[in-house]
C-alpha cells in the first residue's frame, strides 16, 4: 500500500492483466504470478487486474479476491497495484473492495454497474456508497459504456470528485474524445484520468491524462512504457512512432472478443500454459487465428522479449 496515500503516483502504463486459467478452467495462480514478474521486468509502471480484459464477470468473488491477493504478493510495493473490484451488485462490490483493501492495494477501480442502466443520480449514489465505506482507499471510476450500457457523465465525475476526497480519478474507456476533454475541464488537472481505449492512450496525454490502462500492454509492455517515457521526455516523434507501430497489435486483440486473442498470443509465446477463456467466450476460431497471425507478423517488432519467463516445458504450438 506504498502508493495508497499518494495516488498521484499511479501514472504511466498500467497493465490490465489477463487472468490465466488452466486447460480445465481453474484460475492459474502460478501463471498470474509469472505475468506480474514479466510485466515488472519489462518496466511496466503499474499493475491492474479484474477489468474487462481479466474476465471478472466469469469468476466468483472468492476467485477474484484470491487472485488479487496473489497479485498483491507478487507486486509488493514495487509499483502501484489498482485492481478492479466492481460488480453489477453492490454487496459484491463492497465485499471485493474490502478484500482488496485488506490485501494492501493502492486504489480500487470500480466499474459502473452493468446491465441495469442506472441514472446519473443512481451512479452518484453508487460511488458515494463505495467512497464512504472505504474513506482511506482511493476510489477510481471505470467508465466502459460499450460493456455496461451506461455512460457516467462528466458532470457526475465532477460532482463525485468535488464531494469525496478519496474519489481520485476515472479510467475512461470511451471513444468519445470530447468526453475526455469535458471531464478534465470540469475537474481540473488534479483529477487522475487514464485511457482504456488503446488508440487514445497517446492522445489523452496531450489533454492532461496521467497514463493508460491498455489491453495491448499484455503483449507489448515495453513499447507502452517507452511511448509514455518518450512523451514525458518531450520526444513526441518517438512516442508517435510507437503509437502507430502498435496499431497491428491493437487490431489483433480485437479480431475476436478480448481477451481471447491476447491469451492466444500469451500461450503461443509461452508466458501462460493455456489460452483458455471461460464461457460465454471461446478460444479463437481458425479464421480468427489466420488474421491474428498476419497482424502478429506486422507488429512483431513491438512484442516484448519473454526470455526467462516462459513456462516450463514450453514448445510453440502449430497454428
Amino acid at each position: 500500500m506504498k502508493f495508497r496515500t499518494d495516488p498521484s503516483q499511479i501514472t504511466g502504463s498500467i497493465a490490465p492483466l489477463m487472468s490465466p486459467f488452466t486447460a480445465d478452467g481453474a484460475v492459474d495462480h502460478a501463471g498470474l504470478t509469472n505475468l506480474v514478474n514479466w510485466q515488472l521486468a519489462s518496466g511496466t509502471h503499474g499493475i491492474s487486474l479484474g477489468g474487462s480484459t481479466g474476465e471478472p464477470s466469469s469468476q466468483t468473488i472468492i476467485e477474484r479476491a484470491s487472485a488479487i491477493r496473489t497479485v498483491a504478493a507478487a507486486v509488493g510495493d514495487r509499483v502501484p497495484f489498482m485492481p478492479g473490484t466492481g460488480s453489477a451488485k453492490l454487496d459484491e462490490t463492497l465485499e471485493l473492495t474490502a478484500a482488496a483493501q485488506d490485501a494492501g492495494v493502492d486504489a480500487a477501480l470500480i466499474i459502473t454497474p452493468y446491465y441495469a442502466r442506472p441514472t446519473q443520480e443512481a451512479l452518484y449514489v453508487w460511488y458515494k456508497t463505495v467512497a464512504e465505506e472505504f474513506p482511506d482507499l482511493p476510489i477510481v471510476a471505470y467508465n466502459v459504456p460499450s460493456r455496461t450500457a451506461v455512460d457516467i457523465a462528466p458532470e457526475t465525475i465532477a460532482r463525485l470528485y468535488r464531494d469525496f476526497d478519496n474519489f481520485v480519478g476515472v479510467k475512461e474507456t470511451t471513444k468519445d474524445f470530447e468526453h475526455f476533454s469535458r471531464v478534465l475541464q470540469l475537474c481540473g488537472p488534479e483529477l487522475l484520468v487514464w485511457s482504456g481505449i488503446e488508440l487514445l492512450c497517446l492522445p489523452l496525454l496531450a489533454l492532461g491524462g496521467v497514463g493508460y490502462i491498455s489491453a495491448t500492454s499484455n503483449i507489448a509492455p515495453v513499447a507502452h512504457v517507452e511511448m509514455y517515457n518518450a512523451w514525458m521526455a518531450g520526444d513526441i516523434e518517438t512516442a508517435r512512432r510507437i503509437h502507430y507501430g502498435l496499431h497491428p497489435l491493437v487490431d489483433l486483440l480485437f479480431v475476436e472478443t478480448n481477451p481471447a486473442p491476447g491469451k492466444w498470443v500469451l500461450e503461443q509465446r509461452g508466458l501462460i500454459e493455456s489460452g483458455f477463456v471461460r464461457p460465454p467466450l471461446i478460444t479463437p476460431t481458425d479464421a480468427g487465428i489466420a488474421k491474428m497471425q498476419a497482424l502478429l507478423a506486422a507488429g512483431e517488432q513491438y512484442l516484448s522479449p519473454v526470455d526467462g519467463f516462459t513456462v516450463a516445458g514450453f514448445t510453440p504450438k502449430a497454428a
